[in-house]
């Protein structure tokens, strides 16, 4: 309140006056202010991590920081035109291929998959696959060409999800190992991918693959719905994502209310058009959880280092910190921390194998990792035979020293 005797009260009441209009100060509205302010479901979610070991000893992905490199490697070697290659062609390559120490210690760490040898000048280190590698190099090159179509289909569908229907080369060579595309198909992307696949220009000078498509694409949320008879692929409908709780975990009786509604709310496919949903309704955030959980059905494990699909939000019209979709979610996704860093996975696949199928490089992958197993096998078996070759050594020494100094003395003697 303003008293008259004050010595700026006339100031003060024109400043007031235009800030609020007369009518605001009067009280003379005719409907009451709460009327105009907007309501949302929206509640701020703030969900405590709950550890599952199911989901963190999964060898698929807790191996994959490691058979990355290692796959990358063996494709320069079953490349080169010798099928061998020296330490010097990939020395210098390591933060290119992913390998997080010198090139050499990482390939001599898989004796089952590469074979070392002294090369032919300068006593250089050289480098050849084993025969169980050079086996599963040509069922990996087999696969690539039975299912050709499959994994290009898989490529289309991630390009669709964009907004404009378009990414950049270098985006989709970021997701290059989580879609299963080789190593090489992206460098000649007008001879490896079909006419439904176009070159474009994008912003900054940038090459990107735009794809045209006029059919009606279907999310694997609403597939495994219509299957079940639940919806009929028409759009608004309202489908329900599958959950998956893991052992232990218990909600609030306030979050559990606003999960109940959130089902409720119509389904937006990642193949429409998103454009006028509110950011902070709970529409826009299940269009959000069905773009991600679509893309990582998409990947080969189903799952992705969660800081490299930070790049992915300007062109999948993501909101700036989607990544708490993740933690607001715990039903749908699991955050794993093992290997230094915070992995996405998606639960459906492993909880539900019937509804989503697996990709086709998933099993030779596997295969990869056995290889890898055998390496710490070998490894182990090495370091044991030279301990036991140096005690045995080291014994002999123990027993021929006495008698080669009775010999000295003898000789002395004489």
């Amino acid at each position: 309140m303003i008293f008259r005797s004050h010595p700026n009260f006339r100031t003060l009441r024109k400043f007031l006056y235009l800030l609020y209009p007369r009518p605001c100060l009067r009280l003379k509205h005719k409907h009451p202010l709460c009327l105009y302010i907007q309501a949302h479901n929206y509640v701020n979610v703030h969900m405590k991590w709950k550890k599952d070991i199911n989901f963190d000893a999964i060898e698929s992905i807790n191996k994959s920081i490691e058979l990355k490199p290692l796959i990358s490697l063996k494709n320069c070697i079953a490349n080169s035109p010798n099928g061998c290659i020296p330490i010097s062609d990939v020395s210098k390559r390591g933060l290119q291929l992913d390998v997080h120490c010198k090139v050499a210690r990482f390939l001599r760490l898989y004796p089952s998959v590469f074979e070392e040898f002294i090369g032919p000048d300068y006593n250089l280190p050289w480098f050849r696959l084993t025969r169980k590698a050079i086996e599963l190099d040509q069922e990996e090159k087999a696969i690539y060409r039975e299912f050709r179509d499959d994994i290009q289909c898989r490529l289309k569908k991630f390009v669709l999800m964009s907004g404009e229907r378009r990414l950049p080369l270098k985006i989709i060579k970021g997701m290059q190992w989580y879609l299963g595309l080789p190593d090489e198909y992206l460098d000649d992307p007008e001879k490896n991918l079909d006419g439904r696949f176009r070159i474009v220009d994008m912003e900054d000078g940038l090459k990107g693959i735009a794809v045209d498509c006029e059919d009606i694409i279907l999310s694997f949320v609403q597939r495994n719905a219509m299957r079940s008879g639940v919806c009929q692929g028409r759009l608004e409908e309202v489908v329900e994502f599958p959950l998956f709780p893991s052992k232990g975990m218990r909600l609030k009786r306030k979050i559990g209310d606003w999960f109940d509604k959130f089902h409720e709310v119509p389904y937006v496919s990642p193949y429409e058009e998103y454009w006028g949903l509110d950011s902070d309704s709970d529409v826009a955030e299940k269009r959000v959880v069905g773009v991600l959980y679509e893309m990582l059905g998409l990947f080969v494990e189903h799952a992705a280092e969660r800081k490299k699909l930070l790049c992915l939000k300007k062109y999948m019209g993501l909101p700036q910190k989607f990544h708490k979709v993740f933690e607001r979610h715990p039903y749908i996704f699991y955050l794993s921390m093992m290997n230094k860093t915070c992995t996405t996975i998606l639960k459906e696949p492993y909880c539900n194998k019937v509804s989503i199928e697996a990709h086709p490089l998933s099993e030779i992958r596997k295969r990869y990792i056995g290889l890898m197993k055998e390496s710490t096998i070998i490894l182990k078996r090495r370091r044991f035979n030279n301990q036991f070759r140096h005690q045995h050594n080291h014994n002999l020494n123990q027993d021929t020293g006495p008698l080669h100094d009775r010999g000295t003395e003898a000789v002395a003697h004489n």
